[in-house]
């Protein structure tokens, strides 16, 4: 067989599957690869997949019909979440080559020198219950923000949730290890970095995981502030029950960690909170949001939540829309429930029509874009820092203050991956 010379890449879902492309992006060019770009003609291409919604599903394989189009010979790798949990019906899938579960993604580099392209998939997956490293990946060359994975897996049980049966249990890396990342990549030149995990919150469960949390977030946050060179930190999402007073008072008093957080409320009322197993109450979210603002009147807060959960009546999603416009936060990530194999939320009943799901989407994108618009027009006026990304588009690049409002302008070479002083009109 003829050497395997090209890779491409797409990622589907989340921040921690880009961290993780990233690492298995440098993982085949020290192998001998060469990186193009996924609309070119590669010798394989490796699609790293997302379960969140059926979308995801359907979007992986309209890739790999493209591919069949465009590169017939080519040798197709499906990894990620969807890849775990649903290895046999990608491997049905006409195209595909090689399945690789959780446990073999980063193993990706022996798989490929042994495959060859034949009538059937061939699957490496394993019981999530096997899933027990650590991987620590991060995201470089990609964009100006680099993605920092430090935690893994979910010991929760949401009753609408694929991710525990796609990552495994809750494990992350030690302390000691993503500090000298963290100096790694401040000594690239990276300015921005994100933490990212499924339950980042959970962090300090070692590298194999189990019940008892050897180091913690806080320790961890502490920690990396020290790192010269690195001026600024993100946190990319934190359950609430987990986003401790002290966590909140520390960023406060931060140069380094961006007035910023990303808090996941799912529903603002609560007797859906308790059929989602969620392990707060809407009262604790808004003391969080309350202590947040009093601290960090300037800090924006991003919030995921999902519209259409079973025996959601028109009161329930009404308490939500409430809840959510009474609150102080910047924006809403709003999703519509999709039905996912093997998750408890099957059971709860009755459905809500699909119809209706879309309209109360609707409704709470609607109230995101008015949030969104009221957070930045506080701030018009001011003198805030933005940190220019280091790709240009038509003419112009964009960045983001330290409170994540984007600013686009002309392009200018020496403003990439600088920090400006920008007044926001």
């Amino acid at each position: 067989m003829e050497q395997v010379k090209t890779v491409a890449f797409h990622t589907l879902g989340c921040k921690l599957n880009f961290s993780e492309t990233s690492t298995l992006s440098r993982l085949l060019e020290q192998d001998g690869f060469v990186k193009t770009d996924f609309e070119n003609t590669a010798d394989v291409y490796v699609i790293n997949t997302c379960s969140v919604t059926d979308n995801a599903d359907k979007e992986c394989r309209q890739l790999v019909r493209r591919i069949q189009r465009r590169a017939p010979e080519s040798m197709v790798v499906i990894t990620g979440c969807y890849a775990q949990l649903k290895p046999q019906e990608i491997a049905s899938i006409e195209g595909v080559d090689l399945v690789l579960g959780a446990a073999e993604k980063f193993n990706i580099t022996e798989h490929l020198k042994t495959l060859t392209k034949g009538n059937s998939a061939k699957i490496c997956s394993c019981d999530i219950e096997d899933v027990n490293t650590f991987h620590a990946s991060y995201s470089v060359n990609d964009r100006t923000r680099t993605f920092l994975k430090v935690q893994d897996g979910c010991d929760y049980s949401c009753t609408f949730c694929t991710i525990p049966m796609a990552r495994g249990k809750s494990r992350s890396d030690s302390v000691t290890s993503v500090v000298e990342n963290a100096v790694q990549l401040a000594a690239n030149g990276v300015k921005e970095i994100v933490l990212t995990g499924v339950n980042l919150g959970d962090f300090g469960k070692g590298l194999t995981g189990g019940k008892k949390r050897e180091e913690s977030f806080f320790e961890l946050i502490q920690e990396l502030d020290k790192v010269e060179g690195i001026e600024r930190y993100r946190i990319s999402s934190i359950e609430p029950n987990l986003l401790s007073n002290e966590i909140i008072e520390f960023v406060a008093n931060s140069q380094r960690f961006m007035p910023h957080f990303h808090i996941p409320l799912q529903s603002g009322n609560n007797e859906i909170l308790g059929l989602m197993r969620r392990r707060y109450r809407r009262e604790l979210y808004a003391e969080k949001v309350a202590l947040i603002k009093q601290l960090m009147p300037h800090c924006a807060i991003g919030v995921d939540v999902i519209v259409g959960f079973p025996s959601e009546s028109d009161a329930h999603f009404q308490d939500t829309y409430d809840f959510l416009h009474d609150l102080d936060v910047s924006y809403l990530h709003v999703f519509t429930y999709s039905e996912r194999a093997n998750t408890p939320a099957l059971d709860i009943s009755p459905v809500v029509p699909v119809n209706i799901r879309h309209e109360r989407n609707k409704q709470l994108r609607n109230l995101s874009h008015k949030k969104q618009q009221y957070f930045q027009e506080q701030h018009l006026d001011q003198t805030r820092k933005v940190l220019f990304e280091s790709h240009g588009k038509d003419g112009m690049m964009e960045g983001y203050t330290d409170n994540y409002i984007r600013v686009t302008t002309h392009f200018r070479e020496e403003w990439v991956n600088q920090l400006v002083d920008w007044e926001l009109r």
